[in-house]
C-alpha cells in the first residue's frame, strides 16, 4: 500500500498515471460522479439559499468505499479529476463523503491539475498542487440547482399538460425552439424563380465558361432575370450581338457550322490578384465536433467518447499506456510554447522548411470564459504520426487521432498563397453586354499541404478551376449561349455540426454540454433524423410551442446566454451564485404557478382540418398519449368520437381533411376464414395486424393497412395457422400443452411454463408427467419482480414508501419515470449510464435518500485541513 492515495475519474485513468507515478502512490478511480442531487422534490430548497440534500450515487457506493477504506491507510489524498468545474465538483463531493466517514481526519487534501495525460505533465501537476477551487465548485453547484429546478418543475407541467415522459431543460428547450423555427421557415418558404445565362468559350484547346454580369449596361443581380421569356429575349440579343462583332462572317440563319462558333467575344478587362488563407484555429470542444461531424461522420456523443479514450492513454507501444491527445473540453485556442516548437520542428523535417511562417502562428480566444491555462486540443507529441500509430488504435480511434494530428500542425503552417483571376468578355463593340470568367490555381499550398477546413453546405472554395492565358482585346471564339432556370431554395434543416456551431454563435450552453443536449432531444423524441439532419416531431413541435408561448423568457436566446454569462462569472469568483439563482427563481415560480390553470386543451391545440362531407362532424388532430391522432367528432356528440393515429411520415401541421379522413377506414372488414372467422384489419399499439377469430397475425412492416388485399390477408392468417399448428407438439385437451418456443421445448398450462429435461423427447411425455412438473414448478415472477415494501438501499433515508422515486414512478402514468432533470455536461435527463468505451461515468444520477451537504464552498478551503461544512 503505498503511503499518498490519488484520484481520478476513470480506471482506463488511473492505469496510465499509475505507470508514472512510484511506488509511494495508489491510483484509484472514483468511476466518475460521486453522490447527486436526491432525484425528488426538496432536492434544491430556494427558501433556505438554495440548500441542497445529495446523496451518495448507488452504483459508485462501492467504489467511494473501496477509496475510503485506501484513505485510512494512506498519509495524504491528491484528487486529480478532470480539470474542469465538473471534475472540480466530483473532487468537492468526495472530501464532503470521507469528512462524513470519519477517514479523512487531519490528513492533507491536494488538487492536482493536468491538461495532458504525459509522464512530464503528470510530474509537473504533483510539484504545484493547489486547493479546491470554490468558485468552479459553486459555479457547478448553481447550474446543477438551475437545471433541477427548471426540469422538476417544468417537466411535470408538461406531463399534466400535453402527454407523459416529456422534459423541458434550461438548455435543451432553446436548442428544439432553434430546429423548431428552422422547420417553420422552410414550409413558409416560397421559392423564387431566376435565370442566369453562361457562354461557352474555347481558347485553342482549352474550353472555360463565362456567366453574364452586365446586361444592357446595367449590373445583373439574382432577380434581374425571373422567366424564360426575358431569358430568351437575353440570349438572342447576345447571340446577335456576337456575330456582328465576329471578324468572320457567321450565318445568322445556320450559325453552327463544322467549328461550332457561333460568335465571338473580346476580351476587355483582366484582372489578376493573389490572397492569402490563413490556417484554422486549433481544435476546441465545439469545432472538433463540427468537424468530426463534416468529415468522419461522428455524432457529437461519438467524437467525445473516442476523445476520451485518446486522453485518458493507449498502449501504442511505448512500454506503458500514454495520453495522446490533450484535455477534449476546452475553450481556449492557446497552445503551450514547448508544444508549438515540437510542432515547427515536425513541420520543418516532413514538409520543408518553406512551410514555415516567419514566427509562430497564435490565436486570439473567441469565448469570454475561457481559461487561458487549459490549451486547445492537440497531440500530446506531434512526433507521434499517425500511421505510426495505425496497428495500436482502432478505426475510429485513428481517423480522430487523425484529424486532431492534421489540424494542430496546420495551425503552425504557412499560409496558403491563391492567385485569382477575373476576366470581362464583352459581346458587343460597345461593352454595354459583359460575361465575367474566372478561375484561381494555387501558387502555394502551405498548410493546405496537409489540412483543409470543411464546410456544412460541401463547397469547397480552395480547389483549383483553371482559365487559359487571356489578354485585353483579344477575340475568343463563342461556341453556346445557355439560358438556366432556377428556383431559390429554403434554409437548409441543422446537422450536428451547424446546430453546434449556431448554439455557440448565440451563447447558449456550453461545448462539453451539447452532446447531451442532442442525445435529449433524440431521446425524448423531439427531433428525427432525415439523413444526417434534424426534423421536429409532432410532439417536439407541440413542446416547443406551449414553451415559447408561456415560457417565452425562458426559452429566449438572449436570456439563456446571460444566463451562462452569469455561470461564467461565478467560475471567476466575480459574482456570488445564491444572488443568481435569486435573480432567477422569483420570476420564475410566479410564471410557473400562473401557467398550471392554463387548459390542456390549450396546450395541445388541436388543429381543425375541416368537416366531414358524409356526418357533417368536425375533424381535428392533435397531440395524445400515445403520439399523434385524428379525431372525427366532438364531446358534445351523443356519439363518442373516433380516433386514429397518424402514419408515419404524417404531420399535425400538414396532414390534410383527405388524408384525415382515410384514417378512419379502419377497421376494414375482409370477409372470412374457410372455417368462417371474422377477418379484420386494424392498427393497433404494437403495429398493425389482421384479426382472425380471436387471434391475431401482425402485417409486415413493409405492408399498408389501408391497402392490403384480402387475399393477401387471408395469407397472412394461413401462415400463422400452420406456425401455430408446427409450434404445439402435443394438447391434452384441458389447458395442458407441449409446446415449441425460442429456448426450446415447455409445458404450459397457460400461467406456469416449464422447460422440457433435455434428456427426455417431448413427444413421449404423458399427461400425468407434465401435470406433475407443473405442480413443482415455482410461480411465475411479475415483470419487475419488486415489492411494494422494498428495503432503503445504503446511504439513504426515506420518510415513507409514497415519497420515493419508485412511488412516483408507480402512480404514474405508463411508461413515465421520476428522474433529476440535468443539462450539466456529460449528462442527460434520461439517468445515469456509462460511458460508451469507458468505465468512468459522469451522469446525474442519484440514491433515493438524502444526506445534506454544504451548498456553498467558501473560499478558505485550503489544501492541507480537513473541510468544514457550512450550513445552508
Amino acid at each position: 500500500m503505498g503511503k499518498n492515495l490519488l484520484i481520478v475519474e476513470s480506471p482506463a485513468k488511473a492505469r496510465t498515471i499509475n505507470k508514472y507515478l512510484g511506488s509511494e502512490f495508489e491510483v484509484m478511480a472514483s468511476y466518475g460522479h460521486v453522490r447527486d442531487l436526491i432525484p425528488k422534490e426538496g432536492a434544491v430548497d430556494p427558501e433556505r439559499d438554495f440548500a441542497m440534500k445529495y446523496a451518495p450515487i448507488d452504483k459508485n457506493q462501492r467504489h467511494v468505499d473501496a477509496i475510503t477504506k485506501a484513505l485510512k491507510k494512506a498519509d495524504a489524498l491528491y484528487l486529480a479529476t478532470d480539470p474542469d468545474r465538473e471534475g472540480e465538483a466530483i473532487s468537492w463531493h468526495l472530501v464532503e463523503l470521507l469528512n462524513d466517514a470519519g477517514v479523512l481526519k487531519d490528513k492533507p487534501v491536494y488538487r492536482v491539475v493536468f491538461h495532458e495525460i504525459t509522464k512530464t505533465a503528470i510530474q509537473e501537476a504533483m510539484e504545484h498542487p493547489r486547493g479546491i477551487s470554490a468558485e468552479l465548485v459553486n459555479a457547478q453547484q448553481a447550474r446543477r440547482a438551475l437545471d433541477y429546478l427548471v426540469g422538476f418543475n417544468l417537466s411535470p407541467l408538461l406531463w399534466r399538460k400535453i402527454t407523459s415522459g416529456l422534459s423541458a431543460g434550461r438548455v435543451q428547450s432553446p436548442a428544439l425552439r432553434l430546429i423548431c423555427e428552422r422547420e417553420n421557415e422552410i414550409e413558409r418558404f416560397e421559392p423564387q424563380e431566376y435565370w442566369t445565362v453562361e457562354a461557352d468559350a474555347t481558347k485553342g484547346e482549352q474550353p472555360f465558361t463565362a456567366k453574364l454580369s452586365v446586361y444592357a449596361g446595367e449590373k445583373v443581380k439574382q432577380f434581374s432575370i425571373t422567366n424564360e421569356e426575358h431569358a430568351r429575349e437575353v440570349e438572342q440579343t447576345l447571340l446577335r450581338c456576337a456575330q456582328e462583332q465576329a471578324q468572320q462572317p457567321i450565318d445568322p440563319a445556320a450559325p453552327n457550322d463544322s467549328s461550332g462558333v457561333i460568335g465571338e467575344l473580346r476580351v476587355t478587362n483582366v484582372e489578376r490578384k493573389q490572397r492569402r488563407r490563413n490556417p484554422a484555429a486549433p481544435f476546441i470542444t465545439s469545432t472538433l465536433q463540427q468537424e468530426a461531424s463534416r468529415k468522419l461522420g461522428f455524432t457529437a456523443s461519438r467524437t467525445m467518447r473516442i476523445a476520451q479514450q485518446l486522453y485518458e492513454g493507449i498502449d501504442v507501444g511505448e512500454g506503458a499506456a500514454v495520453g495522446l491527445i490533450t484535455y477534449m473540453r476546452t475553450d481556449s485556442v492557446s497552445l503551450s510554447q514547448e508544444a508549438v516548437a515540437e510542432m515547427r520542428s515536425v513541420i520543418a523535417s516532413r514538409f520543408g522548411e518553406d512551410k514555415l511562417p516567419s514566427k509562430p502562428q497564435s490565436y486570439k480566444t473567441r469565448s469570454k470564459n475561457a481559461q487561458e491555462a487549459h490549451e486547445a486540443i492537440r497531440p500530446t507529441s506531434a512526433a507521434r504520426h499517425p500511421a505510426e500509430l495505425r496497428d495500436s488504435l482502432s478505426q475510429e480511434q485513428h481517423k480522430l487521432y487523425e484529424l486532431i494530428w492534421k489540424r494542430a500542425l496546420a495551425c503552425q503552417m504557412k499560409h496558403a498563397t491563391i492567385n485569382t483571376v477575373a476576366v470581362d468578355l464583352a459581346a458587343d463593340s460597345d461593352d454595354r453586354h459583359l460575361l465575367r470568367a474566372t478561375g484561381s490555381t494555387v501558387a502555394d499550398p502551405g498548410f493546405m499541404v496537409v489540412y483543409r477546413e470543411g464546410t456544412d453546405d460541401g463547397k469547397d472554395e480552395s480547389g483549383e478551376k483553371f482559365l487559359p492565358q487571356l489578354s485585353e482585346g483579344e477575340r475568343i471564339p463563342l461556341n453556346a449561349i445557355r439560358p438556366e432556370q432556377h428556383f431559390t431554395e429554403p434554409p437548409p434543416r441543422y446537422t450536428e455540426a451547424s446546430l453546434v456551431r449556431t448554439l455557440e454563435e448565440y451563447g447558449i450552453g456550453r461545448p462539453s454540454t451539447y452532446a447531451s443536449i442532442i442525445s435529449t432531444l433524440q431521446q425524448r423524441n423531439y427531433v428525427e433524423m432525415d439523413g444526417k439532419r434534424f426534423i421536429p416531431t409532432d410532439i417536439g413541435r407541440t413542446v416547443n410551442k406551449f414553451l415559447t408561448e408561456h415560457f417565452d423568457r425562458y426559452v429566449d436566446y438572449d436570456f439563456t446566454a446571460r444566463l451562462e454569462d452569469d455561470l461564467d462569472a461565478i467560475s471567476r469568483g466575480e459574482r456570488d451564485w445564491v444572488p443568481v439563482l435569486k435573480e432567477f427563481w422569483a420570476p420564475f415560480e410566479q410564471r410557473v404557478e400562473e401557467k398550471k390553470n392554463v387548459s390542456r386543451q390549450e396546450a395541445v391545440q388541436a388543429r381543425e382540418l375541416g368537416t366531414d362531407p358524409k356526418t357533417g362532424k368536425p375533424v381535428t388532430v392533435r397531440i395524445g398519449r400515445y403520439g399523434p391522432f385524428a379525431q372525427l367528432g366532438s364531446r358534445d356528440d351523443e356519439e363518442k368520437p373516433r380516433f386514429a393515429g397518424l402514419r408515419p411520415g404524417q404531420s399535425i401541421d400538414k396532414i390534410t381533411l383527405d388524408e384525415a379522413l382515410v384514417l378512419f377506414q379502419l377497421p376494414r372488414d375482409m370477409g372470412e376464414t374457410e372455417e368462417g372467422e371474422e377477418v379484420q384489419v386494424n392498427i393497433g399499439r404494437f403495429g398493425p395486424y389482421v384479426r382472425f377469430g380471436g387471434k391475431f397475425v401482425s402485417i409486415p412492416k413493409d405492408e399498408d393497412p389501408y391497402t392490403i388485399s384480402r387475399e393477401r390477408a387471408l395469407e397472412l392468417v394461413r401462415e400463422k395457422k400452420h406456425a401455430d399448428a408446427n409450434r404445439t407438439i402435443q394438447d391434452f385437451g384441458d389447458g395442458i400443452q407441449i409446446l415449441r418456443g425460442r429456448y426450446g421445448p415447455y409445458v404450459t398450462n397457460g400461467e406456469k411454463n416449464v422447460k422440457v429435461p433435455k434428456d427426455r423427447e417431448p413427444e413421449t411425455l404423458t399427461h400425468e408427467e407434465c401435470l406433475e412438473m407443473i405442480a413443482n414448478a415455482p410461480a411465475r415472477k411479475g415483470r419487475r419482480g419488486a415489492s411494494k415494501g422494498g428495503t432503503t438501499k445504503k446511504g439513504a433515508t426515506t420518510s415513507s414508501g409514497k415519497s420515493s422515486t419508485a412511488a412516483k414512478a408507480k402512480s404514474g402514468s405508463a411508461g413515465t419515470k421520476t428522474k433529476s432533470a440535468s443539462s450539466s455536461k456529460k449528462t442527460t435527463s434520461t439517468g445515469s449510464a456509462k460511458k460508451k468505451g469507458s468505465t468512468s461515468t459522469k451522469k446525474s444520477a442519484a440514491g433515493e435518500g438524502s444526506t445534506s451537504g454544504s451548498s456553498t464552498v467558501k473560499s478558505g478551503t485550503t489544501p492541507k485541513s480537513k473541510a468544514k461544512k457550512e450550513k445552508a
